[in-house]
């Protein structure tokens, strides 16, 4: 018989059916046994009555682990005293596909380095589930975007023969001989595509920063998801754009899973109005140095700046986003460009939501001239990045773009603490298994 999913069985009233799932509970009583089978869309109570029942099964019941994976034909049944959709199943065969070890080497109130050691089993829970059912509607919903704006989609190398971003936190790989790279960024090959005539394009893959950081925020590895895109007269162009496409995404969200993560996480998914509102980084030091929070003159925002300038806007303009703009050429790359009368000032942002940085954009400097200047001035051998720079010197559009932390957006859309939280398997200093 056809297998039926759990979600399926509340419309199949009075319906022989085959279920299969994994054992969550077992309540081996003197007359009766419930077992609470689960699958990826629901659960159900399977009930066999030892004396009126199916009697050759209950010592099979009886033996039953917590994780064991069963196959089960029987007739749905109403039984409005059930909590799961108000049916149960009264079970005729029960087939045991795969027995459990006994105990589980994890539960609910295991701490999150043992949850890591056994991802595979703590997945199986409810909520890890959701995440990634959101995250598989969140990248839909992007390419449904992307795709009705003229995006193509592109998939740059990883491994790379020079940096695509600095020096530091790049992990050395040998290389036939030689040496190469993990990537930190597919930015090199965004703007490629843009001297290549693509116009707009799109990547979501894994990008490598060899950081020996143990914050929630950080991973060694994780989904960079970039847009590029051409012709742009500013940086403005860039946060209209992403504004327009994180409103889409989140509506989509909200739509299909707002009312699960509700019930499941307590967090209601609000759809932005746009425009976010911005603000420079000149202004932010102000707002902060005005609360007793000190930023100097030419560094970026730390988290603590962060989230107090998320909560100054959400005071006084209501939003949960906020652009932050107009960075300093010392904290940002050598390719952003910088305004033609304040050039220690970069064409940037960082976009900031409920007080954590989710991208970074910039519009591109793609003069060859000024590209190579900036790169010197920041210290940079021009050799490791010939490739690079001859990308600019055969004609090449304006051109700018951004790069978007998926874990990041998936963790403070939840409500979670950690990306460790909301990442299939997360890669970080002290962390290569599972």
């Amino acid at each position: 018989m056809k297998r039926t999913l759990m979600k399926e069985l509340p419309s199949l009233v009075g319906r022989q059916v085959t279920i299969n799932g994994f054992i969550e509970t077992v309540r081996d009583q003197k007359r009766m046994q419930f077992v609470v089978v689960r699958d990826g869309t629901g659960a159900i109570q399977a009930v066999n009555d030892k004396i009126g029942g199916v009697a050759i099964i209950s010592p099979t019941i009886s033996n039953l682990t917590t994780g064991t994976a069963v196959s089960i034909s029987g007739m749905v049944v109403q039984n409005p005293q059930v909590k799961l959709g108000g049916v149960e199943l009264r079970i005729g065969y029960i087939t045991v596909l795969s027995v459990a070890n006994t105990p589980l080497p994890i539960n609910h109130t295991s701490s999150q380095d043992l949850q890591m050691d056994w991802r595979w089993l703590s997945l199986r829970l409810p909520q890890n589930r959701l995440i990634f059912q959101v995250q598989t509607v969140m990248e839909q919903a992007m390419r449904e975007f992307w795709s009705t704006h003229d995006f193509m989609e592109i998939h740059s190398p990883k491994l790379m023969g020079a940096a695509s971003e600095s020096g530091g936190e790049l992990f050395h790989l040998p290389y036939f001989g030689g040496t190469a790279y993990l990537a930190q960024s597919p930015q090199f090959y965004k703007q490629m595509a843009m001297a290549a005539g693509f116009d707009r394009i799109f990547e979501i893959g894994p990008v490598f920063r060899a950081n020996p950081s143990f914050t929630s925020r950080h991973d060694t590895e994780f989904t960079s998801v970039d847009m590029e895109i051409s012709w742009i007269t500013g940086h403005e162009e860039l946060m209209e754009l992403e504004e327009e496409w994180l409103a889409y995404v989140l509506r989509r969200v909200s739509e299909t899973y707002g009312d699960a993560i509700r019930q499941m996480f307590g967090i209601e998914v609000t759809v932005p109005t746009t425009p976010f509102p911005r603000i420079t980084l000149a202004e932010a030091r102000t707002v902060l140095a005005n609360g007793g929070h000190h930023i100097p003159h030419k560094t970026d925002l730390d988290p603590e700046g962060e989230r107090r300038i998320a909560q100054y806007i959400a005071e006084t303009m209501g939003h949960e986003f906020v652009f932050v703009t107009d960075y300093p050429a010392e904290v940002r790359a050598f390719y952003h460009m910088r305004y033609d009368n304040e050039p220690e000032i970069t064409k940037s942002f960082d976009l900031v939501w409920r007080g954590l940085e989710v991208t970074t954009g910039a519009q591109r400097e793609h003069r060859p001239d000024r590209l190579e200047a900036q790169a010197l001035a920041k210290g940079l051998s021009l050799e490791p990045l010939r490739d690079y720079l001859s990308f600019f010197k055969y004609g090449c559009p304006p051109h700018g773009g951004m790069g978007v932390g998926l874990t990041r957006l998936l963790m403070i859309l939840l409500g979670r603490q950690n990306v460790r939280e909301v990442t299939y398997l997360y890669r970080g200093p002290n962390r290569l298994n599972p």
